[in-house]
């Protein structure tokens, strides 16, 4: 027993908050050194009075009621829930303070125990995080109107960029013509529009990030547009931007090993993000894991007729990618529940700039379609489909698995 009273005699008088028992009647009878510390009394100066005399003045007549009140039916609990609790020092300053209470009982009679700690550092922090988050508001809001303004101007430099395309191809007759503007355009939309693009994605990112939960479901609605905006113009440069590589012959199929299965299964969670509500990507895969392909020429070809299932199918569809590959070919299959091609359009689905009549309003270039057969072609294999209008596509893709010449001598 003597023992275990020294051990809590070493508790009470080592312990790193302030202690402070105080009786049935709230008067106080005991104080461990660092309560001593924190209030900046000692024993004689407080031994008998009531709990109120470290509490601030201001607060301390309320505090008799709520104290008469917690010793009626005194329980372990923390004080001032959601509240801010302050503490008066001997000198009359005021510091911020957590307490917590516990009743018990002695032969002596009922007293209560208070647990003290100084937040004051704690405060300062949350102060200056709460500053930080109104920067980050005002510097959100700001960002916000810059955002909508680039993409304003964005909106208008496509709209008259399409203008002039479409006057330019109003004027040439010839397609070598054409293609020779297209090739110069490429090149200045290319250094013009990245860095623009580049500050939205990150300026979204940022609004997304550190969005207030007043106005959380506004910005995300702006977020979501930007990233859209963003989204379609990306794919609009990168069409164009691949259409003036394969002109200028700088595309060549360099086939590396690659687990195709793992391969397509990444590629389908970073498309999955294109997908409309309650869109699918079905994923089926039978065959020879480890193939040889040119896995950026692979990455186009698959991310184009993915993107176009999800583009060109309503909510709720379901696309499917199917492979079977063996030793010396793959297959690949896209299926999509879309609205199809009609069967006028089919002759022409693969010429550069063509779209279909059924598109409507659907965002896109005409490019896509185009760029998959080229791709196709410099790996070797073909691309064929079978569409009927209002029921869907299905594009067959075959590429060889050839292991290159130098890979085989290694």
């Amino acid at each position: 027993m003597t023992r275990h009273i020294e051990m809590l005699d070493a508790l009470f008088k080592h312990a790193t908050e302030g202690i402070v028992v105080v009786d049935k009647s709230g008067a106080i009878v005991m104080l461990n050194p660092k309560a001593k510390e924190l209030f900046g009394y000692t024993d004689p100066d407080l031994i008998g009075k009531k709990i109120e005399a470290l509490i601030p003045q201001r607060y301390a007549g309320n505090h008799v009621h709520y104290r008469d009140h917690y010793l009626e039916a005194p329980r372990a609990r923390g004080m001032g829930h959601l509240m801010d609790l302050f503490a008066r020092r001997s000198d009359g300053s005021e510091f911020p303070v957590e307490v917590s209470l516990s009743p018990f009982k002695t032969s002596d009679g009922e007293f209560v125990v208070s647990f003290v700690i100084d937040i004051t550092e704690r405060k300062k922090q949350e102060n200056r995080i709460r500053e930080a988050n109104l920067e980050i508001q005002k510097l959100n809001a700001e960002l916000e109107e810059r955002v909508e303004q680039r993409t304003r101007e964005l909106a208008e430099a496509v709209k008259k960029v399409e203008e002039s395309q479409e006057e330019v191809i109003r004027a040439l007759k010839k397609e070598k013509e054409l293609n020779n503007m297209k090739s110069q355009f490429v090149t200045i939309a290319s250094h013009e529009f990245r860095t623009p693009l580049a500050t939205i994605l990150s300026s979204a990112s940022l609004i997304g990030r550190y969005g207030t939960s007043e106005e959380e479901k506004k910005r995300q609605k702006h977020v979501k547009r930007i990233k859209s905006a963003v989204t379609n113009l990306t794919e609009i440069l990168n069409d164009f931007l691949s259409i003036g590589k394969l002109e200028e012959g700088r595309v060549h199929s360099i086939p590396v090993q690659v687990d195709l299965d793992a391969y397509c299964r990444n590629l389908i969670d970073e498309i999955h993000g294109l997908c409309k509500e309650r869109q699918q990507i079905r994923f089926e895969y039978n065959g020879n894991t480890e193939v040889w392909l040119d896995k950026q020429l692979l990455r186009n070809i698959l991310f184009n007729l993915l993107s176009n299932g999800i583009k060109y199918s309503d909510p709720g569809k379901i696309i499917l990618l199917k492979i079977n590959s063996n030793d010396v070919q793959v297959d690949i299959e896209v299926h999509d529940e879309g609205i199809g091609i009609p069967v006028k359009d089919q002759p022409n689905i693969f010429d550069r700039f063509f779209r279909a009549h059924n598109a409507g309003a659907t965002q896109g270039t005409g490019l896509g379609l185009n760029i998959v057969n080229n791709y196709v072609s410099l790996m070797g294999g073909q691309v064929t489909f079978s569409s009927e209008a209002g029921k869907g596509t299905t594009f067959f893709v075959k590429l060889p698995n050839v292991v290159p010449a130098q890979a085989k001598i290694d």
